[in-house]
């Protein structure tokens, strides 16, 4: 006897039950259109950057104020189907800091997101998450490029502006007020 075989129905993970997910100390996730994204962990050199440029990011504001710097928080950029993206670094405006109380994901996007590419990072999926950011309101995407040491900079409606030197300026000051360091600073 012959089975009729079943259509094969695809399941989607609403924001709700992403946020409930186990932790895994070997991935790392993203909820796109509701289908998660494995990650792999990040690499030392990753990591690294990370912490120098939220550094950098932190100081000058507890300094000049302006907003807050935070590291792989959730942003809620998409409803049904949901998208949660966690940029490495995110930079919020103080108007629109959430409140210290408030549960789960940043619902709406950053002000300014930061990736560091990992080396397994395939173009089409880091241009895919360049488009959620600028399509939900971020006004500036920085991808950094630590084995070419450069920093690609995304506008909403302006074309993109790639820096290779180690002396050129990153100036973030259209977003963040007065942020400006070299491309040394981020990669020393």
């Amino acid at each position: 006897m012959r089975r009729a075989r079943m259509p094969e129905t695809e399941w989607l993970v609403t924001a709700e039950e992403f946020e409930r997910f186990p932790e895994n100390p070997h991935y790392r996730y993203e909820l796109v259109e509701g289908r998660l994204i494995r990650m792999s962990p990040a690499s030392f050199e990753h990591g690294r950057i990370v912490l120098q440029l939220g550094s950098l990011l932190h100081s000058h504001l507890q300094r000049h104020g302006g907003g807050i710097v935070a590291s792989d928080v959730g942003f809620k950029l998409k409803s049904n189907p949901d998208t949660v993206r966690g940029p490495d670094v995110a930079f919020l405006r103080s108007d629109r800091i959430p409140s210290p109380a408030a549960a789960g994901f940043v619902t709406g996007a950053p002000d300014a997101a930061f990736e560091v590419l990992s080396p397994d990072d395939r173009p089409s999926d880091v241009r895919n998450k360049i488009d959620d950011y600028l399509e939900r309101g971020v006004s500036l995407v920085v991808v950094i490029d630590p084995r070419k040491k450069s920093v690609s900079l995304f506008r909403p409606a302006l074309p993109s502006a790639t820096l290779h030197n180690e002396h050129e300026v990153l100036d973030l000051s259209d977003v963040i007020p007065g942020f400006r360091c070299t491309l040394r600073e981020i990669f020393e």
